[in-house]
């Protein structure tokens, strides 16, 4: 007899009511269209990025014992969590919130990468959660580390590094990327 197991994990996945979210792709880039949130005016950020992995996977199993396994990831943009102060924001900024966006996508390649070395075994659902735990985890560095060192878009130098870097690793895990 087969066995089934279905996990769906993600950001705001909590939340009652349907978001929309837009999936990364390369041939789309963010517009200030795009961030439908209500402004917080208690901040002097001018514009935040939602942007998060989901992730959901089933694991095949046969009297107790895991012979196999399907992952789905995905990196999304949620226009309802994302604002800006449209009488602040230029194309500079916008191009600092499209990098989040890519750093998004970025680790959802990274974890694809790793999910690929998995081979089935009796914990495997520990072992996907974890990992899933983990390039959260690295995700907020990352994101939290190119806001400083890009001092929020203001550092035009610093911006221009990250993007630099940015686009290579994303081209070095091409073959990871979101198809959408």
């Amino acid at each position: 007899m087969f066995k089934y197991i279905f996990i769906f994990a993600g950001l705001f996945l909590l939340q009652g009511d349907a978001m929309e979210e837009l999936s990364w792709n390369e041939g789309y880039k963010l517009t200030w269209d795009d961030f439908r949130g209500q402004p917080n005016q208690d901040t002097d950020a001018v514009a935040v990025t939602a942007s998060g992995i989901t992730f959901s996977y089933s694991i095949k199993q046969l009297d107790n014992k895991v012979h196999g396994f399907k992952t789905l990831v995905k990196a999304f943009f949620y226009p309802e969590h994302s604002w800006c102060k449209s009488d602040q924001v230029d194309v500079h900024v916008l191009g600092h919130e499209q990098l989040h966006f890519d750093i998004t996508e970025l680790h959802a390649r990274i974890f694809r990468q790793r999910i690929t070395m998995l081979k089935p075994h009796d914990n495997l659902a520990q072992t996907l959660q974890d990992m899933h735990s983990a390039i959260d985890e690295e995700l907020a560095n990352m994101q939290n580390n190119y806001d400083a060192e890009s001092e929020y878009s203001i550092n035009v130098e610093g911006q221009q590094k990250w993007k630099d870097s940015i686009a290579i690793r994303l081209k070095a895990l091409d073959k990871f990327k979101s198809k959408g």
